[in-house]
């Protein structure tokens, strides 16, 4: 076998092997987790009686390769269940009208373009609602259930298709951009039975997401300059009469201001801000300002890791739920409108998520998952947290021995306190030394949380411990969930401070006797991916590295990502300012140093972090001779979403280990 490859993933794998049913396996494989079904939101029906929820499961047939989402729903007291939507394209964000008949949903049945369609929840034929150029990007009942108003993207003018159809469609970048817009339709037919749209809003800015007032006369919306990603730090709050009309500023307070939600009463609108203090790692705070725009926004108490996630207004406009990420939790929380701190809603282990009470405020549904319990829909009441698992959406699944999971905690080199997930290997003998597999998130502001440990991911983790293996998964400083100064704790020092983190985490586990230290891999996607390129250039302590849509050159990456405002925020400084800075910090200016054999692989349709990371990468190393692979996956964007391509990386995950890193017991001796 070559010990130098390039291999290009062009279209479906054919070398997969066959999907496996269980009774052919002993183990957790990438082919079996493959069949794992996902659960979205839960939303509950206004009068707590029913749930409506989604579930995805993979399609890997033949040609297909990829997920079928339908609704469910379940009853309040776990009796009823059933599948509301069906059909080959699927049904997703569910939405019950006010009056609790109707279930509306996204679809891009009968067509490409995403449609608002309606169903009774009894059952019964659904019905298309729109029928637009642009496709929906979000949508919303009024209050009395007559509209639904939903944000689209302009469509391509007629010159602008007609100068596609004759080559003539060039592109001028940030220019001639296609805004997404506001808009409403009918809920009822008119006298001729047709439905007519109306545009509330247009002009050169960006809508994100909106809110109905109560009344049903206004929306409040929050709009950034043009549709980049990287315009997020210039969102400003306005609002504009639901018959459309102009438009009138409401908060800009220099930075981002999102997410408004008006109160009950109308007369108050909470958003999020940043202050005016805009940055990359983020840092932002729950604000009220009155909808006259009497007096300036005020600032609620801070919340634990100043990142919340607005759910909206409690009925009695005294305060407010939203949800954030504490530690290796995800939570709901309250916070009073009036002075004070907040609540915590949700509590015990895991992570909940998918958040939605009923129209008295007393239920609380939501989808909920820990480590060895697959995401299924929970019902509790509010005030006193005592939920009850509704779903079994994945029973029968769990059919395997899998690696005990647990946090541990550990000091780094200069006293950070780190916390890591852990899943050990199946079978686990404590008399005896394992190969590591150290887990880089991405971000860096992404955190690692309590999630069931057997679903199906790029990284199959229970697959890693059927092979045999630690699985360390760090959050390290830089990371989220530990609040704003331990978040921005890694600004301009990326592959330090945060290397010192991970590696005190690896040596605790050698010191404590549960790893082998000439049996240690790195892996990890996106900012995870930085990081397996660049530690194997200050160390070789590393017998594998496998590097997943990483950035190996941060002078390149800067210039060719979608966010080219991210890496100048995070070290304080453009390219041409410091470019010693971003040398330093990029494994290409320093890949002589590199002796580990590593897998490389990369999405093709890539725009965040671009193929040509990986590409660079691949050249170095290969013209060093140094063994390396690049795999491409086609038409995946910054993570892979198409089944198939899926299990493949998890069993390159898998090869690649199996060929560099040796499995050792306590005398150094191969196993």
């Amino acid at each position: 076998m070559n010990r130098i490859s390039l291999s290009i993933v062009l279209s479906v794998i054919l070398t997969l092997p066959v999907f496996l049913i269980a009774g052919d396996i002993d183990r957790w494989t990438p082919e079996y987790m493959i069949s794992f079904k996902r659960v979205g939101s839960a939303e509950i029906s206004p009068d707590g009686k029913w749930i409506a929820y989604t579930v995805s499961e993979p399609l890997t047939d033949g040609e297909k390769s990829e997920y079928l989402t339908h609704i469910h729903l379940v009853s309040a007291d776990g009796t009823v269940q059933f599948q509301l939507t069906r059909g080959d394209q699927s049904a997703t964000n569910p939405r019950w009208s006010p009056d609790g008949e109707y279930i509306a949903f996204t679809s891009s049945r009968d067509g490409n373009r995403s449609q608002i369609w309606f169903i009774r929840f009894r059952g019964g034929e659904a019905e298309r609602l729109t029928d637009v150029k642009g496709g929906i990007r979000s949508y919303a009942w009024s209050p009395d259930g007559k509209y639904v108003a939903f944000t689209m993207t302009e469509p391509p003018t007629d010159e602008q298709e007609k100068a596609r159809r004759e080559r003539r469609d060039v592109r001028v970048v940030d220019e001639d951009f296609r805004y997404s817009h506001l808009y409403t339709i009918p809920f009822h037919e008119d006298d001729d039975g047709k439905r007519e749209v109306q545009r509330i809003t247009e002009g050169n800015f960006n809508i994100g997401s909106f809110d109905w007032s109560p009344d049903g006369k206004w929306f409040v919306f929050d709009h950034q300059p043009t549709p980049k990603v990287n315009d997020w730090v210039h969102a400003d709050i306005s609002f504009v009469p639901a018959d459309s009309g102009e438009v009138k500023l409401l908060v800009d307070q220099g930075g981002m201001d999102a997410s408004p939600f008006f109160s009950p009463d109308g007369k108050t609108i909470a958003f999020v801000s940043d202050g005016g203090e805009a940055r990359w790692p983020r840092a932002f705070d729950i604000y009220t300002v009155p909808f006259n725009g009497s007096t300036s926004p005020v600032q609620l108490a801070e919340t634990f890791d100043r990142q919340p996630s607005l759910v909206g207004w409690a009925a009695d406009g005294k305060h407010l739920y939203y949800a954030e990420t504490q530690r290796t939790s995800r939570r709901l929380f309250s916070i009073p409108v009036g002075g004070g701190n907040y609540r915590v809603v949700t509590t015990g282990n895991g992570v909940f998520g998918g958040f939605s009470i009923d129209k008295t405020e007393t239920v609380l549904a939501a989808v909920h998952q820990d480590f060895d319990t697959p995401p299924d829909v929970i019902l509790s009441d509010i005030d006193l947290f005592s939920p009850e698992r509704l779903t079994a959406v994945n029973e029968g699944f769990d059919k395997f021995p899998k690696g005990k999971a647990e946090v541990i905690r550990y000091a780094s080199t200069d006293g950070f306190e780190i916390e890591a997930p852990l899943i050990y290997p199946v079978g686990y003998d404590p008399d005896r030394r394992y190969p590591l597999i150290l887990m880089v998130h991405g971000g860096p502001a992404g955190v690692y949380l309590e999630t069931y440990t057997a679903a199906s991911a790029t990284y199959p983790l229970q697959a890693f411990a059927a092979e045999g293996y630690f699985i360390l998964r760090p959050n390290f400083r830089g990371s989220s969930g530990y609040g704003q100064e331990f978040r921005f704790a890694n600004i301009a020092d990326w592959g330090y401070g945060d290397f010192e983190d991970l590696m005190a985490g690896v040596d605790y586990l050698i010191h404590r006797g549960m790893v082998h230290p000439d049996s240690l891999a790195i892996m990890g996607w996106s900012y995870g991916g930085f990081m397996s390129s660049f530690a194997i250039t200050r160390t070789d302590r590393f017998k594998a590295s496998i590097v997943g849509a990483g950035v190996t050159n941060l002078v390149s990456m800067t210039g060719t990502s979608d966010i080219p405002g991210f890496l100048p925020d995070y070290f304080e400084a453009e390219v041409w300012e410091d470019y010693d800075l971003f040398k330093k910090h990029s494994a290409m200016f320093q890949v002589d140093k590199i002796t580990t054999p590593t897998l490389i692989l990369h999405p093709e349709e890539d725009v965040r972090v671009p193929p040509s990371q990986g590409w660079e990468l691949y050249h170095a190393l290969f013209r060093r001779g140094i063994e390396t692979q690049l795999v491409l996956y086609p038409r995946q964007p910054h993570g892979l979403q198409e089944p198939k391509f899926i299990v493949d990386a998890g069993q390159r995950h898998i090869d690649w280990l199996g060929r560099y890193v040796r499995n050792q017991d306590e005398t150094g001796e191969g196993k």
